[in-house]
């Protein structure tokens, strides 16, 4: 009732908002980038393109927004304790920096305050640092009335809130030779951060890890993080990466339609030789038989039947005048970077096993992880009962005082990262028990795992552990998709008729939780490829209220055949965000479909072009319809009477 009696009122008089990244590049309104945030450079720019036949100057791209669209909007519980304390209850990806926030705002040391995360109903980023808000105001609140103060934002005001996804604006130019192979590309990128910092600067090494798996020859960029009067963006799932695969692919598409190539054969043979590949990631790449790309991208070829496939759209284009199909084969790599995680496992006098990680479960499976890994690794122990150990498994609630240095949950590492921090406190359980159980047995003979423990515990045997798992490593995955699409020719209606994913997920702890994260991921990427505008009125404020105006994904919106291959090659996994960049070959697969309706219509007496026009982000139907010729029918009747 308050908030809506608030009158809020904005200077205007002596500046004009900036709304758009063109008058933040006018009035130089921008963020500044850390140099360890902003990437090298690659090659030489100008001898790449000296050394082109072909090239292509100024090109423009734009991308908009995306809502995160979790199940759960943000959400918090504050209630006030003894001593001056305050316990909340958030629903957030990083407690620990929500109770390092909360502590600053109330003016009290840190150890009077504790934050509790249960789990949380969806995040994809947007329950990192946009939970801070609602969970410090709940506390102060709470504070400053001694009573408990509870708050959750409705969805309208939540999709206001949220900012979502980086809006962009690209600028390129490229030089290629007469086959396909590019040989120089420059990028010149405005980012709309909003109007505060939040993880905006981290943005360009972000775009940088997806623009590189083509070798481009030389890569030159200038990256600006623009700051505007609209809401602050944040980080979303795959942040950056998404973009900067779909940068990539619309510089292939463009170079394939100037040349009247075959666009696959373009990406084929700019795919990374494993010398370029050291060129571009450096000290990532790893050994030469651990670059799987060319490999996947033959297998894919192979297993999801892709050349009779092509075929057999050409015929089905051939037959149908209202219906037009298109394909695409696109390549990933996504490099994995790894974060300090904290895990602590403790044994219980009757056998029962209680886990507590840094991590948020934030229904991407880790608990179930986390729960798998730790009966495998108290296993070795090897006694009587020891099959039923995953039953006897806690993982209970994330508590910033119980359990500290938890950093954030997000980067689709983290899962893997709290397994081997609870692995290496099993491991030292292990260790424990192992000798005390062969002193045991010589006594008793064979012995269970419930009597195990409850000697262990009446003879003062350490039956806690914790660790802080620090990685040392970085590696990189290898991912490869195929995607078929129908459109309607007279709607714009799009149907994803199949599509094929291969994907190497490395040493996988559950591949069914990570198929569903492919899954998941990849269709949470149709709606940002096909479906999802979050738009803004000329006062810079969002308009979209819920679902009513926000269009996301749907069943009908899910490939009608949906097939994924997870190979076990590389030594790490990350399944939550890397598949989201790969729906990029679903827009790619449209525009094929696109380009053969116009080609059709140019038979007509058309005069659109066949080859070269701009598909927007998102490839609504209204979009696809009028790239497809409005007046396609009234065309078709002037031709057949013509004829």
């Amino acid at each position: 009732m308050a908030a809506n009696l608030a009158v809020i009122d904005y200077d205007k008089e002596n500046l004009d908002p900036i709304l758009s990244v063109e008058e933040a590049f006018e009035r130089c309104s921008f963020f500044e980038v850390p140099s360890s945030l902003y990437p090298e450079q690659v090659g030489d720019f100008y001898k790449g393109m000296a050394e082109a036949d072909h090239q292509i100057h100024s090109a423009e791209i734009k991308l908009g927004s995306q809502y995160y669209f979790y199940m759960e909007t943000q959400a918090a519980l504050a209630v006030p304790d003894e001593d001056n304390c305050m316990i909340v209850y958030s629903s957030s990806q990083c407690p620990e920096l929500a109770h390092r926030t909360i502590a600053k705002c109330l003016g009290v040391p840190g150890h009077n305050v504790r934050v509790i995360t249960r789990r949380v109903g969806g995040g994809f980023g947007g329950k990192a640092l946009k939970a801070m808000p609602v969970s410090t105001a709940c506390a102060l609140a709470a504070y400053k009335l001694q009573r408990p103060v509870r708050m959750y934002v409705n969805r309208q005001t939540d999709m206001i809130m949220a900012g979502g996804r980086h809006p962009m604006k690209i600028t390129y130019s490229v030089g290629f030779k007469g086959n396909g192979k590019i040989t120089a590309l420059r990028l010149d990128i405005l980012i709309d951060a909003g109007i505060s910092v939040d993880v905006s600067p981290s943005l360009p090494k972000q775009m940088f890890g997806s623009l590189r798996k083509y070798d481009w020859g030389a890569l030159a960029f200038d990256i600006k993080v623009c700051k505007t009067n609209r809401p602050s963006r944040s980080s979303m799932r795959a942040p950056g990466e998404v973009q900067g695969s779909f940068i990539a692919e619309a510089i292939i598409e463009n170079v394939a339609s100037i040349l009247s190539l075959d666009v696959d054969s373009v990406r084929s043979i700019n795919l990374h030789k494993y010398e370029s590949l050291e060129l571009f990631f450096k000290n990532s790449a790893g050994e030469p038989l651990e670059y799987t790309l060319p490999s996947i991208w033959n297998k894919l070829g192979t297993s999801s039947s892709f050349y009779h496939r092509v075929e057999i759209l050409k015929q089905f284009n051939r037959c149908n005048k209202w219906r037009k199909r298109g394909i695409s084969r696109v390549p990933i790599v996504h490099e994995v970077t790894l974060k300090a995680t904290p895990g602590k496992v403790s044994i219980l006098y009757d056998g029962s096993i209680v886990v507590e990680v840094g991590g948020i479960e934030l229904g991407q499976g880790l608990w179930t992880k986390v729960k798998q890994m730790t009966a495998y690794a108290l296993s070795l122990i090897q006694c009587g009962g020891i099959d039923e150990l995953l039953e006897k498994v806690r993982v209970i609630q994330t508590d910033t005082l119980s359990l500290i240095q938890g950093g954030s949950t997000s980067g689709s590492t983290t899962s893997e990262s709290s397994c081997e921090a609870v692995r290496r406190c099993c491991d030292i359980l292990v260790e424990r028990l192992t000798a005390f159980k062969e002193r045991l047995v010589e006594q008793m003979g064979s012995i269970k795992w419930e009597t195990l423990i409850l000697q262990a515990y009446n003879s003062s045997v350490n039956l806690s552990a914790i660790s802080l798992y620090v990685p040392d490593i970085s590696s990189l995955s290898y991912l490869n998709y195929g995607a078929a699409v129908e459109i309607d020719v007279l709607t714009g209606q799009t149907t994803i008729l199949q599509t094929d994913i291969i994907y190497d997920c490395g040493q996988s702890l559950n591949p069914a939780v990570d198929l569903g994260q492919i899954e998941g991921a990849f269709v949470q990427g149709i709606g940002f490829f096909m479906l999802e505008e979050y738009p803004t009125n000329s006062k810079g404020l969002v308009t979209a209220e819920g679902t009513w105006t926000y269009k996301i994904p749907t069943v009908d919106t899910i490939p009608k055949q949906f097939n994924v291959e997870i190979l076990n090659i590389c030594s790490f996994a990350a399944s939550g965000e890397p598949p989201l960049t790969l729906a990029v070959s679903v827009h790619c697969a449209i525009r094929a479909a696109i380009k053969e309706a116009r080609e059709q219509l140019h038979s007509w007496g058309g005069d659109e072009s066949s080859s070269t026009f701009k598909l927007e982000v998102p490839a609504i139907m209204p979009v696809v319809k009028e790239l497809c010729g409005l007046d396609s029918v009234q065309r078709f009747l002037q031709w057949t009477t013509g004829s």
